[in-house]
């Protein structure tokens, strides 16, 4: 088991992976899709930058709140190359997704709050229904749940 020391300017993939908490191999398709990067040593070895760690912090904590890779990457891309980004410049990108999590929590509202009397109605009342579209009239609308995805 190798550790991280807390003055280390750098990592290999296994100390990245353990101080992470993310699998090596994970690690290295975040860098194949440009998630984040490394230099090589002459041996051909990954080293990751110490603040690579907040990187996959950040990629991880966007991935559990459904942010597709290539947003998160569209995002990173805004942070500095030349400098360990700070507080000012995490919270920046940051706002990038403000407005689609709050479209995202107000559908998974609207979908709790329909499914607690889909559950309940037994579905005897399809023609109420936000779930369902009874005669298809929604079509003229294009695909997808309509009723469901109103904003």
């Amino acid at each position: 088991m190798t550790h991280l020391a807390w003055n280390a300017k750098e990592a290999t993939v296994g100390e990245l992976a353990e101080r992470s908490g993310v699998a090596p191999s994970a690690l290295r398709f975040y860098e194949r899709e440009g998630l984040i990067g490394s230099r090589r040593t002459t041996g051909n070895q990954r080293r990751y930058s110490r603040d690579t760690l907040r990187r996959v912090a950040f990629i991880r904590t966007s991935q559990r709140l459904g942010i597709p890779l290539a947003t998160i990457r569209d995002v990173l891309a805004l942070l500095p190359e030349d400098r360990t980004p700070t507080r000012e410049d995490w919270a920046r990108i940051s706002e990038c997704w403000r407005d689609d999590l709050h479209r995202r929590i107000r559908t998974l509202r609207r979908l709790r709050d329909n499914l607690a009397d889909c559950i309940g109605c037994g579905c005897l009342s399809l023609d109420r229904c936000v779930l369902s579209n009874p005669g298809d009239e929604l079509a003229a609308h294009g695909p997808g749940p309509h009723r469901l995805m109103e904003d």
